[in-house]
């Protein structure tokens, strides 16, 4: 036990730092890569994902609506019962595809309004 404690303070600083460095590191090669294409990396930004947000949101908040229903049936209904760390990952894993599944739902609902006007020109309408 003594040696994990000495290797903490050793092993997260190297960590952090080796990130941090690859991180920087496949930045930089990525641009050299664009550069050696002919590409100027000033000009290309990533592209956004406008439900990106969306769809984190409605992630965590089914998961901790799941988390919070596998608390109160453990605390009420498997009261008597032990070990019961299955209901606790069964309901985040339904309630965060829940989620998912709505957050889905939403962009195909707004993606299909914004088409929807193009759908409907007549060709008398057009000149």
């Amino acid at each position: 036990m003594e040696g994990a404690q000495l290797l903490v303070p050793i092993l997260v600083p190297l960590g952090l730092f080796a990130m941090i460095f690859g991180i920087v590191y496949l930045q930089k090669r990525e641009k050299m890569a664009m550069i050696e294409r002919g590409m100027d990396p000033r000009r290309y930004k990533p592209q956004s994902a406008p439900f990106q947000n969306l769809k984190w949101g409605l992630l965590l908040i089914g998961a901790g609506s799941g988390l919070f229903l596998a608390y109160v049936l453990d605390a009420t209904v498997f009261a008597r019962m032990k070990d019961n760390e299955a209901v606790y990952f069964g309901l985040i894993a339904m309630f965060g595809g829940l989620g998912l599944f709505l957050s889905y739902r939403i962009e195909k609902k707004e993606t299909i309004d914004k088409e929807a006007p193009a759908a409907y020109i007549h060709e008398k309408d057009v000149v």
